[in-house]
């Protein structure tokens, strides 16, 4: 279980309980994507397999971080959950920037 502590002193959270909870909204979100990607290969059966993926991996990344926050904010983390998007969006902008 040293792993759970590693992850607790990273991510800065007061228990290990909390750990689990975040690690339970990640595996929710991936698992609902997943099912949302089934939904939408099966809705779209005429498209092109290289269009849906194109397509999919595209509009995916803001859906994924909606769902991401709404089970942070279903299970009482979404002040975590929050901070890990602005983390995040600020480490793609900077992608972005550092380009131009």
């Amino acid at each position: 279980m040293a792993w759970l502590e590693k992850l607790r002193i990273r991510w800065n959270v007061e228990s290990t309980g909390k750990v689990w909870l975040i690690l339970l909204v990640f595996a929710l979100t991936g698992t609902s994507i997943m099912l949302l990607r089934r939904l939408l290969k099966a809705e779209f059966e005429w498209a092109s397999e290289a269009w849906f993926t194109y397509s999919y991996y595209w509009f995916i990344l803001p859906i994924y971080n909606l769902v991401l926050l709404f089970y942070g904010a279903l299970f009482g983390q979404f002040t975590f959950f929050w901070n890990f998007e602005k983390r995040f969006f600020s480490r793609i902008w900077s992608l972005f920037k550092s380009k131009k």
